[in-house]
């Protein structure tokens, strides 16, 4: 059995804070977007979250979207690098350029400081904060002052995700964020993708145009979709960059990911606030998939849709947002 613990270590080599659980291990890599590279089982072998190979932490850095648990600020694509708020044009850098659009924003790439870490008699945790201000690449673009808050807790119920948001500055802020969960299948190391069911809440999906962008009308599900609303389907069974409404069931917003073969199932239970999922599932290639949680419609500012329904919200001055999501087995 580990020994309950939270302490400062490395992860390939990066600064990293470790928490231990049980038979549960997680880490935070602070200096490269807050990102929770690792959730794992050590007893049972689980690898839940899609982790570089051991030598090839490059590969992270070169893209730490496709790993762990980045957090997204604004989340998707926004036209033209366009951003409209409160009568006001911002400008964001085209930075997909087969789509002509701003893709992810900064938080998953900059800097985030480590707040405080520790244990007590239920849990192993550590808090990181990103303060957006003049010195923020994020500011550079979007001119609002907030401080962001990851907490992450191990406990006998998994892990524990708390997002923090609150605005210091003078003006009204949009409040966009997501996640772009990396989830292995299969998290068992001798268990193939073929073993493994996923289900989502997912609602309509949106119609997308060329660029990846809403056309503000939505498609029929097909059949295989219908099951991932469901009984479940296999995360790969075809290619998935899709954009759908988040539908709660039974009280929770939620992806299931259940291992056939062993009868365990994964949730990751994301909390009612994001009213949006992509499910990105890298070209049907398999080995992980992206369930993703999101606020708010891809390229809300500039879609002329009520604000409800698009999840477009905002902080006031000295408001302060918050959400939580867990991971869990049954």
């Amino acid at each position: 059995m580990t020994q309950n613990t939270a302490f400062e270590g490395t992860y390939q080599g990066e600064h990293a804070v470790w928490l231990r659980w049980g038979s549960y291990e997680a880490a935070i890599i602070p200096e490269i977007g807050g990102n929770l590279i690792a959730f794992r089982d050590t007893e049972k072998g689980y690898r839940f979250l899609r982790e570089p190979e051991e030598g090839k932490i490059d590969l992270f850095k070169a893209a730490p979207v496709v790993f762990g648990i980045p957090v997204l600020y604004p989340p998707n694509r926004y036209e033209d690098g366009r951003f409209l708020w409160k009568g006001e044009e911002y400008r964001l850098p085209v930075n997909e350029a087969k789509t002509g659009n701003h893709l992810h924003g900064y938080l998953h790439t900059s800097p985030w400081q480590v707040e405080d870490y520790g244990q007590t008699k239920q849990e192993s945790y550590v808090t990181v904060k990103n303060v957006i201000d003049e010195n923020s690449e994020t500011y550079k673009y979007l001119p609002f002052k907030f401080t962001v808050k990851l907490k992450y807790s191990l406990s006998d119920h998994g892990l524990l995700q708390q997002l923090f948001v609150h605005n210091n500055g003078d003006k009204e802020m949009p409040c966009l964020f997501a996640f772009h969960t990396a989830i292995n299948a299969p998290f068992a190391p001798d268990s193939e993708e073929k073993d493994y069911l996923v289900k989502a809440t997912i609602g309509q999906r949106w119609e997308l145009d060329s660029r990846m962008l809403p056309t503000g009308s939505f498609q029929p599900l097909s059949e295989d979709e219908k099951k991932l609303q469901g009984e479940g389907v296999n995360p790969f069974f075809e290619e998935m960059d899709n954009h759908y409404t988040a539908v709660p069931q039974n009280g929770r917003n939620r992806m299931e990911l259940t291992d056939t073969k062993l009868g365990v199932t994964f949730v990751y239970d994301v909390g009612t606030s994001y009213k949006q999922w992509m499910i990105w599932n890298n070209e049907a290639r398999g080995d992980f998939f992206c369930p993703e949680p999101q606020i708010n419609l891809v390229n809300a500012p500039n879609v002329d849709l009520p604000v409800d329904e698009i999840g477009l919200f905002s902080l006031a001055p000295g408001e302060v947002w918050e959400e939580t999501a867990r991971f869990y087995v049954k």
